[in-house]
């Protein structure tokens, strides 16, 4: 199934990822940040990638943990693998934003600190795969369910807790225009995790 998919998605990847620049370019300016604002169309759909990838790859853990499958296993590799990356881009266009927006570089927000946290907690994961030696995929797979269940807490931080960032009752709110980036991201993902899995199982074999 996967070997079927990668291609087509790939090629729609490749093509989204050519044309995002000239929709991004095309996007109006905003009132007040002008080119700055556009920074949005690449920080928020990074966010979100990143979330999804924790949840995926805690999902994935779970069912390896308890059914020891190895395909569920690299699965949640390659999930964390894509929740590292698109964490950091987060963390690079974050504070970009934040300077021209707020004012400041950094704020150590409820919201700030729980995506560093749940950023980290993706680094250490791939680390313990890498040197943690036997018995790292069963510690890093719970290591992963803690991740998952902190996806919760970033999303619904800014709602309990006075932060810089916007409510999340503002995002449906966005014109259709500011979600351009929203629309793109899930076939270059969806591909990223596909190649990263088979990646995985040519080296394991």
């Amino acid at each position: 199934m996967s070997r079927r998919l990668f291609p087509p998605l790939l090629l729609l990847g490749l093509a989204m990822f050519a044309a995002a620049p000239v929709l991004v370019a095309w996007a109006p300016y905003e009132a007040t940040m002008g080119l700055v604002q556009k920074i949005f169309y690449f920080h928020v759909p990074a966010a979100m990638a990143m979330l999804v990838s924790a949840f995926v790859c805690g999902i994935a853990s779970a069912i390896f943990l308890f059914s020891r499958r190895p395909r569920a296993d690299r699965f949640a590799v390659a999930a964390a693998e894509l929740a590292a990356l698109f964490g950091l881009v987060v963390l690079v266009t974050g504070p970009l934003w934040a300077r021209k927006s707020w004012g400041v570089w950094w704020q150590w927000d409820v919201r700030l600190t729980s995506s560093l946290v749940l950023w980290m907690v993706f680094l250490a994961y791939l680390l313990l795969r890498r040197y943690g030696g036997p018995g790292s995929d069963k510690l890093s797979a719970g290591l992963a369910l803690f991740g998952m269940a902190n996806v919760p807490f970033v999303y619904w931080s800014v709602n309990l807790w006075r932060t810089m960032h916007p409510l999340t009752s503002v995002i449906p709110s966005l014109v259709k225009s500011k979600t351009l980036g929203v629309d793109i991201r899930g076939p270059p993902l969806r591909a990223g995790s596909i190649r990263s899995r088979r990646l995985r199982r040519r080296c394991d074999v």
